[in-house]
Protein backbone atom coordinates (compact mmCIF):
# COMPACT_ATOMS: atom_id res chain seq x y z
CA UNK A 1 0.00 0.00 0.00
CA UNK A 2 2.85 2.21 0.83
CA UNK A 3 4.05 2.11 -2.77
CA UNK A 4 0.65 2.88 -4.27
CA UNK A 5 0.76 5.93 -2.05
CA UNK A 6 4.52 6.89 -3.03
CA UNK A 7 3.16 6.43 -7.07
CA UNK A 8 0.38 8.94 -6.17
CA UNK A 9 2.19 11.69 -4.98
CA UNK A 10 4.76 11.42 -7.07
CA UNK A 11 2.19 11.45 -10.06
CA UNK A 12 0.09 14.22 -8.62
CA UNK A 13 3.23 16.59 -8.16
CA UNK A 14 4.59 16.46 -11.38
CA UNK A 15 0.81 16.92 -13.24
CA UNK A 16 0.02 19.18 -10.14
CA UNK A 17 -1.49 22.99 -11.64
CA UNK A 18 -2.72 20.86 -14.64
CA UNK A 19 -6.91 20.48 -14.51
CA UNK A 20 -7.41 16.80 -14.56
CA UNK A 21 -10.76 16.65 -12.51
CA UNK A 22 -12.33 13.98 -15.20
CA UNK A 23 -9.06 11.76 -15.80
CA UNK A 24 -8.46 11.71 -11.70
CA UNK A 25 -11.89 10.27 -11.09
CA UNK A 26 -11.92 7.68 -13.83
CA UNK A 27 -8.50 6.56 -12.11
CA UNK A 28 -10.34 6.79 -8.78
CA UNK A 29 -12.62 4.63 -9.91
CA UNK A 30 -9.67 2.06 -11.24
CA UNK A 31 -8.10 2.26 -8.18
CA UNK A 32 -10.84 1.20 -6.13
CA UNK A 33 -11.85 -1.42 -7.87
CA UNK A 34 -8.65 -2.45 -7.89
CA UNK A 35 -8.58 -2.58 -3.96
CA UNK A 36 -11.89 -4.75 -3.84
CA UNK A 37 -10.66 -7.07 -6.69
CA UNK A 38 -7.40 -7.35 -4.56
CA UNK A 39 -9.47 -8.15 -1.32
CA UNK A 40 -11.87 -10.22 -3.01
CA UNK A 41 -8.68 -12.33 -4.07
CA UNK A 42 -7.74 -12.46 -0.29
CA UNK A 43 -10.86 -14.02 0.30
CA UNK A 44 -9.64 -16.99 -1.65
CA UNK A 45 -12.35 -19.98 -0.83
CA UNK A 46 -16.04 -19.63 -1.65
CA UNK A 47 -17.43 -20.42 2.08
CA UNK A 48 -14.76 -17.50 3.65
CA UNK A 49 -15.99 -15.31 0.71
CA UNK A 50 -19.76 -15.70 1.84
CA UNK A 51 -18.98 -15.41 5.26
CA UNK A 52 -17.22 -12.31 4.64
CA UNK A 53 -19.90 -10.76 2.93
CA UNK A 54 -22.78 -11.70 5.09
CA UNK A 55 -20.28 -9.66 7.97
CA UNK A 56 -20.32 -6.59 5.70
CA UNK A 57 -24.31 -7.08 5.61
CA UNK A 58 -25.50 -8.87 2.29
CA UNK A 59 -28.58 -11.39 2.53
CA UNK A 60 -27.62 -14.90 2.69
CA UNK A 61 -28.92 -15.95 -0.71
CA UNK A 62 -26.67 -12.70 -2.67
CA UNK A 63 -23.64 -13.79 -0.69
CA UNK A 64 -24.34 -17.07 -1.46
CA UNK A 65 -24.60 -16.38 -5.35
CA UNK A 66 -21.75 -13.68 -5.34
CA UNK A 67 -19.60 -15.91 -2.93
CA UNK A 68 -19.58 -19.30 -5.40
CA UNK A 69 -19.87 -17.26 -8.83
CA UNK A 70 -17.14 -18.40 -11.42
CA UNK A 71 -16.61 -15.45 -12.73
CA UNK A 72 -13.35 -13.35 -12.67
CA UNK A 73 -12.22 -11.25 -9.94
CA UNK A 74 -12.04 -8.29 -11.95
CA UNK A 75 -15.95 -8.99 -12.91
CA UNK A 76 -16.63 -9.71 -9.39
CA UNK A 77 -15.00 -6.23 -8.15
CA UNK A 78 -17.37 -4.51 -10.49
CA UNK A 79 -20.55 -6.18 -9.63
CA UNK A 80 -23.09 -4.19 -7.09
CA UNK A 81 -22.81 -6.89 -4.72
CA UNK A 82 -19.39 -5.59 -3.97
CA UNK A 83 -19.64 -2.15 -4.25
CA UNK A 84 -22.18 -2.28 -1.67
CA UNK A 85 -20.67 -4.54 0.82
CA UNK A 86 -16.82 -2.67 0.50
CA UNK A 87 -17.60 0.90 0.16
CA UNK A 88 -15.91 3.80 -0.75
CA UNK A 89 -15.96 4.89 3.34
CA UNK A 90 -14.55 1.05 4.50
CA UNK A 91 -12.06 1.59 2.14
CA UNK A 92 -11.46 5.00 3.18
CA UNK A 93 -11.68 3.50 6.61
CA UNK A 94 -8.85 0.66 5.77
CA UNK A 95 -6.52 2.96 4.36
CA UNK A 96 -6.64 2.82 1.12
CA UNK A 97 -5.75 5.87 -0.52
CA UNK A 98 -7.63 7.85 -3.18
CA UNK A 99 -5.89 10.46 -5.78
CA UNK A 100 -8.75 12.89 -5.42
CA UNK A 101 -8.54 13.38 -2.03
CA UNK A 102 -4.44 13.60 -2.42
CA UNK A 103 -4.90 15.91 -5.60
CA UNK A 104 -6.96 18.15 -3.11
CA UNK A 105 -4.49 18.46 -0.45
CA UNK A 106 -1.59 19.45 -3.31
CA UNK A 107 -3.57 22.03 -5.04
CA UNK A 108 -4.21 23.68 -1.42
CA UNK A 109 -0.55 23.63 -0.80
CA UNK A 110 0.11 25.05 -3.96
CA UNK A 111 -2.70 27.86 -4.30
CA UNK A 112 -1.36 28.56 -1.22
CA UNK A 113 2.06 29.46 -2.04
CA UNK A 114 0.76 30.99 -5.09
CA UNK A 115 -1.17 33.74 -3.08
CA UNK A 116 1.78 34.29 -0.87
CA UNK A 117 4.08 34.70 -3.50
CA UNK A 118 1.43 37.48 -5.52
CA UNK A 119 1.48 38.92 -2.17
CA UNK A 120 5.03 39.54 -1.68
CA UNK A 121 5.08 40.61 -5.46
CA UNK A 122 2.13 43.11 -5.45
CA UNK A 123 4.18 44.49 -1.47
CA UNK A 124 7.86 44.80 -3.80
CA UNK A 125 5.58 46.82 -6.93
CA UNK A 126 4.11 49.76 -4.58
Amino acid sequence: MQEVKVFIRGWIGYFRVADMKRTLLSCDEWMRRRFRMYIWKQWKKPRTKVVNLRKLGIPADKAYQCGNSRLGYWRIAGSPVLKCSITNERLAAAGYSTVNRAVRNVQKKYNSSLTNYKSIVNEKQR
